[in-house]
């Protein structure tokens, strides 16, 4: 069943690039954004996390923190956060729990690989209710940051 705006976001706990622990729900008062890619290293992916870099600051000043999430191992995405140079932290979905909890994985991904993440975008409010949800199925696409960056205007 997919993710609807205006219903409680599934919680998680995952291991960011430090394998230090984050749990959705110790982030409750502050507006996040989950932003689901397939794989670190590749060209969309640099490109949609590169741009959440350079407007780290907007989203700041919107109340919010923003995560990226993919099932690579935390050592493959620590080094690909340090070579982008990346200022938010990245989590990894390795066992795909939290991919599937949001129904944002493919069954088969290019060359017919199973259990990768769908690029996806989620506004979670500071209660914890999603109310922004965007799946893409075709994954040289990236999320609509305009739609995201208004979501959250309107959340202030």
């Amino acid at each position: 069943m997919s993710i609807q705006t205006g219903q409680k976001a599934p919680d998680f706990t995952l291991y960011n690039t430090d394998k230090e622990q984050v749990t959705l729900s110790g982030q409750k008062g502050k507006n996040v954004v989950l932003l689901f890619f397939p794989f670190a290293f590749t060209g969309t992916c640099t490109k949609e996390l590169c741009s959440t870099r350079d407007n780290l600051s907007v989203y700041q000043g919107l109340n919010a923190s923003v995560y990226g999430i993919s099932v690579d191992s935390p050592h493959s995405l620590k080094r690909f956060k340090e070579d982008l140079d990346l200022n938010f932290p990245l989590l990894s979905d390795f066992n795909k729990d939290v991919s599937n909890a949001y129904d944002t994985i493919y069954d088969t991904f290019s060359l017919g690989l199973k259990g990768v993440s769908k690029r996806s975008a989620f506004v979670i409010d500071k209660e914890g209710t999603i109310r922004y949800a965007e799946v893409l199925e075709n994954a040289t696409e990236i999320p609509n940051f305009d739609a995201i960056q208004s979501c959250l205007e309107s959340l202030n």
